[in-house]
């Protein structure tokens, strides 16, 4: 796989980029930037991007280290909506019962 993405480097470039906007968005983003902020972010984001690509060719598993992360917070994410989903069911179940 290694291999690959260093005969791919346009592919590899953006899997990583894309990677860490999901993850900037996901994470860190609680209310929308000004567009010259947003702009700017990405902008850092992209250079940031260029770095762990170069990384990434160096033979560093930077995409597959930033697959799992992500795979991780979309488990996260899963538990949070089923718990969700249980109490709001436990809920409507004590209140029918009630009455």
């Amino acid at each position: 796989m290694q291999e690959w993405f260093s005969n791919h480097p346009l592919v590899t470039y953006v899997l990583i980029l894309a990677c860490i906007i999901y993850i900037f968005n996901a994470v860190f983003r609680v209310k929308r930037l000004p567009i010259l902020k947003e702009v700017l972010a990405h902008l850092v984001m992209a250079i940031g991007a260029f770095v762990l690509y170069i990384l990434q060719v160096d033979k560093l598993p930077i995409i597959q280290c930033m697959a799992v992360a992500i795979l991780m917070m979309m488990m996260l994410r899963g538990r949070q909506l089923y718990d969700k989903l249980r109490s709001k069911r436990n809920g409507d179940v004590k209140t029918d019962s009630s009455q």
